[in-house]
């Protein structure tokens, strides 16, 4: 039977954790309360009690209790929660896992959360879920549901709101794992104005025997696809759209931090990488644009996004930490330049036409990449030319097998 971990601070929520676990008994699975709290918890009490919660994050009940500092008690508590997550896990013990709360709850059950590998179920009922959940989500696949009132007591609304998740925990615990070949799996990023490069890239590799995970290129796109790395599931990457370095520099509002394009060259995994939309930062509705750049060249992608072009010294900027990201590889790596444009919008008599940006973020590459230890290969194309997509797909094929080979040292 599988295992649910509730996961909350039953000393301010323990009647509805208690309800949850009722709602999940009856749907068939078995139920651990972990309690996170730090006060004398109400209810029936917990599973796995808030001391070892504590001592797993590296501190006394006590001692939390008596210093009275609520943010270090939820970032130890956050801390244990995830240590005995990560425990249940490895002794068999969790099959998923369900929070609620305010935002102080939800932050601490998401952070714990985070550290689950992706395709355990995981589901947050909370009041903050309508708004900006990407500081909770982060690039893991968290579930989170709109409590629509505030958890404080069982009501006639509360109690179909809570009913609801509990039955969609059940279900997805239940579920069966689908059936699908085990592929070499590879992890490619997309914006829109490099889509024709990566499906023609991705087809090609897909006919080679490859599974491509697309990634759209919007700051937590990348770090998905970084996390899956991390986690073992990439056996390389297809980096084609590096847009988000360029939302680090400028401010936009689609940048992955400042480790992107890191993780690969750091786990010695192949990559092979592009410029794809360093020709442009994101922002939201025309008038989000920040003041200083609204003399800048503007795009209007929808009504959602203002794309600004790139200029010169910010391109020539990109091309320098782009080449030290590369550089600092410890596996095989290339990166394919398209002298033509870098996007869709990037080409002779695109929007972002701009023959001056895009030579300086080639000399900076030319200048900055270490040519001995990453392959450096200028085309004499656009980025979405079908030539390009199936040169860099075909170098991805050869370069991992190569890689396999020394490996496994033939």
């Amino acid at each position: 039977m599988p295992t649910v971990i509730l996961l909350g601070t039953l000393d301010t929520k323990g009647e509805e954790y208690d309800f949850l676990r009722r709602c999940l008994t009856r749907s068939g699975v078995d139920v651990l309360m972990v309690d996170c709290g730090v006060y004398p918890p109400r209810g029936d009490g917990p599973d796995v009690g808030a001391e070892d919660v504590a001592a797993a994050g590296g501190a006394s009940l006590s001692e939390l209790r008596e210093s009275g500092d609520r943010g270090r008690a939820v970032s130890v508590m956050a801390e244990g929660a995830a240590a005995v997550l990560a425990g249940l896990l490895a002794d068999g013990r969790l099959d998923g896992v369900l929070a609620m709360g305010g935002s102080g709850g939800t932050s601490l059950a998401a952070h714990a959360m985070r550290t689950l590998p992706v395709g355990v179920p995981k589901l947050i009922v909370s009041t903050v879920a309508s708004g900006d959940t990407r500081p909770y989500v982060g690039a893991r696949d968290i579930a989170m549901m709109y409590s629509v009132v505030d958890i404080a007591g069982i009501n006639r609304l509360s109690a179909r709101i809570l009913a609801n998740a509990a039955g969609a925990m059940a279900g997805m615990v239940r579920a069966e794992p689908p059936d699908v070949a085990t592929r070499p799996l590879v992890g490619a990023t997309m914006f829109g104005v490099t889509t024709q490069c990566v499906t023609a890239a991705r087809e090609r590799l897909e006919e080679s025997g490859y599974e491509v995970l697309v990634f759209h290129a919007t700051g937590t796109g990348g770090q998905s696809m970084e996390a899956l790395a991390a986690d073992g599931y990439l056996s390389g990457v297809l980096d084609i759209t590096a847009t988000e370095l360029a939302d680090e520099l400028a401010g936009g509002i689609m940048s992955a931090g400042p480790d992107r394009l890191e993780m690969a060259g750091r786990l010695g995994l192949p990559q092979v990488v592009s410029l794809g939309a360093l020709d442009m930062v994101n922002f939201g509705p025309l008038d989000s644009v920040p003041a200083r750049y609204r003399d800048r060249r503007l795009y209007q992608h929808n009504e959602n996004v203002t794309l600004m072009r790139t200029t010169p010294g910010e391109c020539a900027e990109l091309g320098r930490r782009l080449a030290g990201k590369l550089n600092a590889a410890t596996g095989p790596a290339a990166l394919f330049v398209p002298l033509r444009g870098v996007s869709a919008i990037a080409v002779d008599g695109g929007a972002f036409h701009d023959a001056d940006a895009d030579a300086a973020l080639f000399e900076a590459v030319r200048a900055n990449l270490d040519t001995r230890r990453v392959e450096l290969v200028e085309m004499d194309t656009h980025i979405n030319d079908p030539a390009f997509a199936t040169a860099m797909a075909d170098r991805f094929e050869e370069m991992t097998r190569e890689h396999a080979s020394k490996e496994a040292g033939v």
